[in-house]
């Protein structure tokens, strides 16, 4: 069948349809995240993580998904459970995928030490790892709220304490501007590294994936390398909001309300950003289905810094994505539409 974007066909139309937001005919709920060597799939029904070994096996790991219900079905919340699920399998499947792509390099004997040590003392086998697996999402939220969140509140406290006089809207642009500076910063330092490199190669070949698909192309290596690389509903579009919605509420309840102290202001954050999390879900989710001009203009920020977080896959990588998304797709055609 031939390459189609929003029903247009033709390659000047292709790349007219790219341009104005990488729009489909077809918007899927399946979703992926990059690990090393690999990819993380979940569908409507089943999640699976594939992972390229160093001798060039693929290993396959699935495992069902259950059904959301009460409270994780309601607009607003939902979000908070995606999220802090999204995190949660995510590091575990992060941390089997650098098991299973070990070369070698690294020894099996290697001595335990610090808080891993204590808690493989003190529980056994699938519990330690669960217990690891969950310090290691809440220290990765910690580390993000605290780097692109709380850190530009403290900076600007700390100009206050110079500068006496300045206005508090000053104040809480110039905290936007450092969470977005911050937040541009570490994606581009990540993706100097070598390692995070590749990761954000087979991110590339997540997106592209599900890009063929949802164009409803065979999934074959050739289909799929030449679909865009920047997709409206990643995971980077969703962080970049994030921030954005915080500047915003900053600017207009911080302001109005004349909130100067730094720890207050850092207090705050914190207890809005469950609210943030719930907004931003949906904000995402109605302009990642939908392909208007003001849902294009919309998601254009989120979509150019991916940027800094997806790169052209080589074919194996391809071959990776292509392998985790015929895993979790259903059964029932059509049932994961977005």
């Amino acid at each position: 069948p031939p390459l189609v974007y929003c029903g247009k066909h033709g390659e000047k139309e292709i790349n007219m349809a790219k341009q104005e937001g990488n729009c489909t005919p077809f918007k899927t709920t399946c979703g992926g995240q990059a690990l090393l060597e690999g990819i993380l799939m979940q569908g409507p029904g089943k999640r699976a993580m594939v992972v390229r070994k160093a001798d060039g096996e693929l290993v396959v790991e699935e495992e069902m998904v259950k059904p959301k219900k009460g409270p994780a079905r309601l607009p607003f919340i939902r979000g908070l459970f995606v999220f802090g699920g999204s995190m949660v399998h995510g590091m575990k499947a992060l941390m089997r995928s650098a098991e299973l792509s070990d070369d070698g390099s690294l020894e099996e004997g290697v001595e335990l030490t610090g808080l891993d040590k204590w808690i493989s003392e003190h529980f056994e086998g699938e519990k330690a790892v669960s217990i690891i697996i969950t310090l290691a999402a809440v220290l990765g939220i910690a580390m993000s709220v605290g780097l692109f969140i709380l850190l530009p509140t403290a900076l600007t406290g700390l100009v206050g304490l110079v500068w006496t006089t300045m206005p508090l809207w000053v104040r809480s642009v110039m905290e936007g501007v450092l969470k977005v500076a911050i937040f541009m910063g570490y994606l581009f330092l990540c993706s100097r590294m070598k390692e995070i490199h590749r990761v954000f190669e087979y991110h590339g070949a997540e997106h592209k994936t599900i890009y063929c698909y949802e164009n409803g192309l065979e999934l074959t290596v050739e289909n799929v390398r030449r679909q865009p690389r920047h997709h409206p509903r990643c995971g980077t579009s969703f962080l970049f909001v994030v921030i954005a919605v915080s500047i915003f509420l900053s600017i207009v309840i911080f302001t109005p309300l004349k909130i100067e102290n730094t720890f207050l202001r850092m207090a705050l954050h914190l207890l809005m950003l469950p609210v943030i999390v719930g907004v931003t879900y949906e904000f995402n989710r109605y302009v990642g289905g939908h392909d208007g001009p003001v849902c294009r203009a919309l998601r254009a920020p989120g979509m150019w810094m991916q940027n800094f977080t997806t790169f052209e896959p080589d074919d194996s990588m391809i071959e990776v994505g292509i392998e985790a998304l015929k895993r979790v797709l259903p059964e029932e055609k059509g049932s994961d539409a977005w």
